[in-house]
């Protein structure tokens, strides 16, 4: 999470949305509290109610019963379109209006609230420049002629044109290349830690959900939590089979991902090999590690100097678990 924010509360009790003729609800007695500008994944099989349980907090889906509240104020009590102007929503098919320039597609909402021109022109700038797209050589483009991946990065742009507190993603990387997905996954990461924004993220993929999310909800059938906690804390003590089932293969791996180098007790700067950064994470330092033949490797700071080495060894303490976890032998 940012250190900084500029999002808000969320608040979700008892939410229910049932249809007609259908013998159970599609999401039924939900709660949930959010924090301000935490980055939360609800994850679960298609159909469990998760995108119905996102697209009710700006109201899209109307819910049948219970409350959501934003930074405590009761959504219902609002008009729905000024509702959906302070919540940016992004999705997987992005929506980009074929017919406008990348500038225009940005603006709609800052001109739909009355923004006067320059306000707006130099807001298009900022987030162009936000999302690393040179406003001098993208804002008079049209989306045809922009990759998958810069679409995306204008779908996040436009849901933030307004500066909302509150964001809605539904599987907005998706639809993309995986390795788009993972520079879309860093760059967003590097956003959010700028913007400080409160997200609802709602993803299928777990890896994902471990990579970008503060706290991951996995949900079953009728938007039931199986499991609300953070990824450390679900990959270490999943609640149940079925949480495991997500999980799926190599917990202890996944775990690596989210535990940094510099977290780790280092051994003496003797090692030789393909150095790996201490700002890097314990997967990575174990990827350096096979390449090097199972020895040890160097790790190095910003500026390039060894700051000690590390070993499975080092990874296993570091992880709280034997190295037979990991499937290898220590080093």
């Amino acid at each position: 999470m940012s250190k900084s924010t500029s999002g808000a509360s969320i608040e979700l009790s008892n939410v229910t949305k049932s249809y007609p003729n259908q013998p159970q609800a599609a999401v039924e007695n939900f709660s949930m509290s959010i924090n301000p500008g935490e980055l939360i994944m609800l994850v679960g099989p298609s159909g469990c109610g998760k995108t119905t349980t996102m697209k009710m907090i700006n109201r899209i889906i109307e819910p049948t019963s219970g409350s959501i509240k934003i930074d405590g104020e009761d959504i219902l009590s609002l008009d729905q379109n000024t509702l959906r102007r302070r919540i940016g929503y992004v999705i997987q098919q992005i929506g980009l209006f074929p017919h406008m320039t990348i500038a225009e597609n940005v603006s709609v909402v800052p001109k739909l609230l009355g923004w006067d021109k320059a306000k707006t022109a130099a807001r298009v700038d900022e987030l162009l420049s936000l999302v690393d797209l040179d406003p001098a050589k993208f804002a008079n483009r049209y989306p045809k002629q922009l990759s998958g991946g810069q679409q995306q990065r204008i779908g996040v742009a436009r849901a933030l044109a307004a500066d909302p507190p509150v964001m809605l993603m539904d599987e907005p990387f998706g639809a993309t290349d995986p390795i788009t997905r993972e520079k879309l996954q860093d760059e967003f990461l590097r956003l959010q830690a700028t913007i400080g924004k409160t997200i609802v993220f709602v993803t299928h993929d777990f890896d994902e959900a471990i990579k970008l999310g503060d706290r991951i909800a996995v949900l079953s059938e009728r938007s039931q939590i199986e499991q609300f906690d953070t990824p450390a804390n679900i990959l270490a003590n999943p609640a149940s089979d079925y949480v495991s089932s997500f999980i799926g293969e190599g917990a202890a791996l996944k775990r690596l991902a989210l535990i940094p180098i510099s977290s780790a007790k280092l051994g003496a700067a003797t090692a030789s090999g393909p150095a790996v950064m201490v700002t890097e994470n314990l997967r990575e330092a174990l990827d350096h590690i096979v390449l090097n033949g199972g020895s040890p490797v160097p790790v190095t700071d910003a500026k390039g100097k060894t700051v000690g080495s590390i070993s499975v060894k080092e990874i296993s303490n570091a992880l709280g678990a034997d190295a037979s976890a990991l499937g290898i032998k220590k080093g």
